[in-house]
């Protein structure tokens, strides 16, 4: 960041807290894993997850008074790039050490809601899910949600099925978004645990290292109770949790690409080739160069997303422009590491051909980049963004 921009002091001693703590407590318990681990094993965690409590990096997004960081936005970014630099990282930053905010819709609902499920899950580090994609489509909820809640007495009863649901197996309870009458107006949010029975879930192999889960409920019954907010508004709530999500979620794929371009300059500078280091040869000074520009311009877009949505402002085009550029871009950058590592850069040995695997799902989650073009372009065009 040398002759640039540089963010304000006191979030500069942010990023130096998370990018000490994944070096220090994270990096070295890696190396004693499988390749394609994605959590730390249970007392490495537990102590990492004591020292970010201690650090004040536990739970980002959650608020303070019921055992989070409550951090902005801007700073939740610093410490997802932080986060994420480590080999297991492009899924879940740290192997889970920071914490798994609960989503951040439970906040809209009733004070005994939050200390039921929300507090408990901080408290412990618990996971939770989100099930919004079924199988019919993910990228426009407010029309291809077809899993029903009718209301029966003082129960709702759920049928339908959730796809690609990420952490679901590994969650103590979620929240569903089920249609409850038609149109954009008739979608709402309920709050469902894990053993709620009628509810299966089973893992959909994919080529990362943690897989995500088909959701099937078959007159899943749950309390009124559990509904989040008004009935027929969870629409709202869903575009709440994405536009918040997408954020956090490219910058943590920025720290991966820079990850990943660090090892590559350190190896291009030691290689031997052709009488000389790898570093002298003009097409691998262009992947480098290259790659550092579109990392740097796809920081910008992150932080100006951040900025807004810290501001109070609508920040939809902004979250659909960084998730973009920044997924595409740590794609380009991990594919052009691994070209100048050759042989090595696909070796699992190194953490590059996991992070390509990983990456590739990025351009994909939290909404595939051809429907963040349509938004962006959507908004142009309406004139609601202007060019």
């Amino acid at each position: 960041m040398n002759g640039s921009w540089q963010l304000p002091e006191e979030l500069q001693g942010l990023q130096k807290v998370a990018r000490d703590f994944v070096q220090r407590e994270i990096r070295p318990v890696e190396e004693t894993l499988d390749f394609d681990a994605y959590m730390l094993p249970p007392e490495a965690l537990a102590a990492a997850s004591k020292k970010a409590r201690q650090a004040g990096i536990w739970c980002v997004n959650s608020p303070a008074d019921y055992g989070g960081s409550e951090m902005s936005m801007l700073a939740q970014v610093v410490v997802a790039e932080e986060a994420s630099q480590c080999r297991m990282g492009a899924y879940v930053p740290a192997g889970g050490a920071f914490g798994w905010d609960p989503p951040n819709v439970i906040y809209r609902g009733t004070e005994e809601q939050i200390q039921q499920y929300a507090v408990p899950t901080i408290a412990k580090g618990g996971k939770t899910f989100v099930a919004i994609s079924e199988p019919s489509g993910g990228a426009d909820p407010a029309r291809s949600i077809r899993t029903t809640a009718v209301r029966d007495g003082d129960e709702y009863v759920l049928n339908g099925t959730k796809t690609w649901i990420s952490a679901a197996n590994y969650s103590d309870w979620g929240v569903v978004f089920a249609r409850t009458s038609e149109g954009r107006n008739g979608v709402s949010c309920f709050i469902v645990p894990k053993d709620t029975p009628g509810l299966t879930m089973t893992p959909i192999p994919v080529i990362r290292s943690w897989y995500p889960c088909e959701l099937s409920f078959q007159d899943c019954r749950i309390p009124v109770e559990n509904l989040i907010g008004e009935e027929g508004r969870g629409f709202e709530l869903a575009q709440e949790w994405l536009n918040h999500g997408r954020v956090p979620y490219a910058a943590a794929t920025l720290g991966i690409a820079s990850a990943a371009l660090r090892m590559a300059i350190d190896y291009a500078k030691d290689r031997q080739v052709f009488g000389g280091p790898l570093a002298d040869k003009q097409a691998i000074q262009w992947m480098i160069a290259d790659s550092e520009i579109e990392i740097r311009a796809a920081r910008g877009l992150v932080w100006q997303a951040a900025w807004k949505a810290d501001r109070g402002e609508d920040y939809k085009f902004e979250a659909s422009a960084c998730k973009v550029y920044a997924t595409e871009t740590a794609g380009r950058v991990v594919d052009r590491c691994v070209q100048i590592f050759g042989g090595m850069g696909v070796a699992k040995e190194f953490p590059l051909e996991r992070w390509y695997r990983e990456l590739r799902i990025k351009r994909i989650g939290e909404g595939p980049s051809e429907v963040h073009r349509m938004v962006v372009a959507r908004q142009l065009l309406s004139g609601k963004t202007k060019a």
